[in-house]
């Protein structure tokens, strides 16, 4: 009977053992953050400083050549941490179509996957945006917009009750009462201006 049982056992390692080893994660060698992809980080972020490095007008210009930069990195493989994955989420966190945000919020995933806790935020940003931008409501209230530079400020469209503040609080983003604030913030600190609350 015991001799049965090890022929059977053998039979099961021999016939499944393959597919199960095929299946199973390899941990990768560690790997450093891609340099190229910091430094198109630093120009995105250098951009959004109050006292910016570029003129505003060519901002828009830049940024879908950084988002272009980056896509090649990402084709190349050649992006490996959280870190990296988080400034491309940035990158394309500034973008200006629905696919964008799409791309951004996949890239924020993946670097809180590889240990970037800062993706969290991204995540749920990128996904307002991403709402917002094809007509629907956002959910976690990370956008704040107006129509032109005298309209008011506003969270809206927002769909305030499918998210609670406690799943809020999971993802780094303030309750409902703390947006509150920021929206008064932003109304008595821009309120006349055409430049947009800090991204």
């Amino acid at each position: 009977m015991c001799a049965m049982r090890i022929i059977l056992s053998l039979a099961f390692v021999l016939w499944f053992g393959p597919a199960f080893a095929q299946q199973s994660p390899t941990r990768p060698p560690s790997q450093s953050s891609s340099a190229e992809m910091k430094q198109i980080f630093q120009e995105d972020q250098d951009v959004r400083q109050p006292a910016p490095k570029a003129a505003p007008r060519l901002v828009p210009r830049d940024d879908a050549a950084r988002r272009e930069a980056t896509k090649k990195l990402l084709d190349a493989g050649a992006l490996h941490t959280g870190d990296d994955f988080f400034e491309a989420a940035v990158v394309f966190q500034h973008g200006d179509r629905p696919d964008d945000y799409l791309l951004a919020h996949t890239l924020a995933c993946i670097a809180v996957a590889k240990g970037n806790r800062d993706g969290l935020w991204i995540a749920a940003a990128t996904l307002d945006r991403y709402l917002q931008k094809i007509g629907q409501p956002q959910i976690y209230g990370t956008q704040f917009s107006r129509a032109n530079q005298d309209a008011p400020w506003t969270q809206d469209p927002y769909d305030r009750d499918l998210i609670s503040d406690a799943l809020r609080e999971q993802l780094g983003v303030p309750p409902l009462a703390a947006q509150a604030d920021q929206l008064k913030h932003f109304q008595s600190q821009f309120p006349s201006h055409p430049q947009s609350p800090p991204k």
